[in-house]
């Protein structure tokens, strides 16, 4: 397997301050990681590291065969798409401009979309199953349209590496199915996903491996079968191994 992404020995943190101790993490082609952890813990500080819009406090991210910081953000763009948890936009673009902006990692400073460009567009709205939003204002959707969008938009960038920070937080029942689908097949096109959620049932279902993080520290990683119990999952959010039982239907010890 590809590994597209690696942190050695990474910590992160804001204005050289650690939020907690060193860790490793790989992402690797064809497989899904679920970011598991409490308000507050730091996931979108961890997330934002790994994007390159922070830098960490100590340690080495590496895309492909080069350390992070070394790629120019438009080649980085062509690489890894984001989909943050909310977005606001004070501008009347359409959706189908929204997503086309994706497009962007690959234009010049001055060059318009082409039809290319437009044809990804139009295959990434298709894709989810919103084509008919094409030619709505995107800052009048509802959160969860605007996040099945902003997915979308990511996917215009046909990137190796997609990072996700809650992607089902604002959605209703159907569509965190479609989107957790979706997540299933890009997987099975071969790309590295990482999602942050707070919903340890969409992890379960959809991821490879866990990553529990707490207190800014990647302090357990493995298998959903490793990882996937009520015990762990009762110790990451402080609660009964009962109660986290009764809510995800687990087996009892």
């Amino acid at each position: 397997m590809t590994i597209f992404l690696r942190a050695q020995q990474l910590c992160i943190g804001y204005k050289g301050q650690a939020l907690g101790s060193a860790f490793d993490i790989q992402l690797t082609a064809g497989q899904v990681i679920a970011l598991l952890g409490p308000n507050g813990s730091g996931k979108t500080t961890l997330l934002k590291t790994l994007l390159g819009l922070l830098a960490p406090v100590s340690g080495q991210i590496h895309l492909l065969d080069k350390t992070l910081s070394d790629w120019p953000a438009k080649l980085r763009a062509q690489h890894i798409g984001y989909v943050p948890q909310a977005v606001q936009s004070h501008f009347s673009f359409s959706v189908f401009e929204m997503v086309l902006m994706g497009r962007s990692a690959y234009l010049s400073a001055f060059n318009q979309p082409g039809a290319n460009d437009q044809s990804i567009a139009l295959e990434c709205l298709e894709q989810l199953q919103i084509t008919h939003l094409a030619t709505r204002s995107f800052a009048e959707l509802s959160g969860g349209e605007q996040q099945l969008v902003m997915l979308a938009r990511a996917l215009a960038q046909q990137p190796k590496i997609l990072i996700l920070d809650e992607p089902t937080a604002s959605l209703d029942f159907a569509n965190q199915i479609l989107v957790l689908e979706h997540i299933n097949q890009l997987r099975a096109q071969g790309l590295a996903i990482l999602i942050s959620t707070h919903q340890p049932e969409h992890a379960l279902q959809s991821a490879d491996y866990l990553a529990l993080f707490k207190q800014g520290t990647l302090t357990k990683t493995g298998t959903v079968t490793e990882l996937g119990t009520a015990d762990n999952i009762a110790w990451l959010y402080d609660l009964s191994v009962e109660q986290v039982e009764q809510q995800l239907f687990l087996h009892p010890r």
